[in-house]
């Protein structure tokens, strides 16, 4: 399925208010199968949506960078850490280092990643809904309906069922 990211921005900004009052509802629920229902939804999500097909995450927001992170990628393009920082990372307001600027310089025009094996983590488990401690991140759950259209379909779904 091809998504067109600017109505599915639009939609997801239509939505915010409606999503964050539900965050709320959910922050507070004591249900035992949170998790389970989640992981459903999730499954379903990523059965429909293929990344591939639209790499919202990588065209508008950056992964946060460890300094292993920064330490694999600059093993993987053979240059120094230092250079990494140097070239395509700035520290953020929050103290963490972040791409220079969006879309990220590794997403190739078919929207593979040029360092997919290097890889921050907060790439290779985005948008961290399949992790297993969902009430641990439901801010940034929140955050992610606005970039992925695979969150903002599970916390639809979830909206059904609550």
């Amino acid at each position: 399925m091809q998504i067109d990211l600017k109505a599915f921005a639009r939609k997801a900004k239509k939505m915010q208010a409606e999503n964050v009052e539900f965050f709320k509802v959910l922050k507070k629920t004591r249900r035992g199968d949170l998790q389970e229902i989640v992981d459903k939804h999730h499954d379903a999500a990523f059965e429909k949506i293929d990344c591939l097909s639209c790499a919202g995450c990588c065209k508008t927001i950056s992964p946060t960078f460890e300094q292993d992170d920064i330490h694999r990628l600059a093993k993987f393009l053979k240059i120094k850490p230092k250079d990494v920082l140097t070239k395509y990372l700035h520290m953020d307001e929050d103290g963490d280092f972040v791409h220079n600027g969006a879309p990220c310089p590794f997403l190739k025009g078919n929207n593979y990643c040029s360092v997919y094996e290097a890889r921050p983590e907060a790439c290779s488990g985005y948008p961290h809904t399949g992790d297993k401690q969902f009430r641990s991140i439901l801010d940034i759950t929140l955050q992610n309906t606005l970039y992925c259209p695979a969150v903002f379909e599970i916390v639809e779904n979830l909206k059904k069922e609550f």
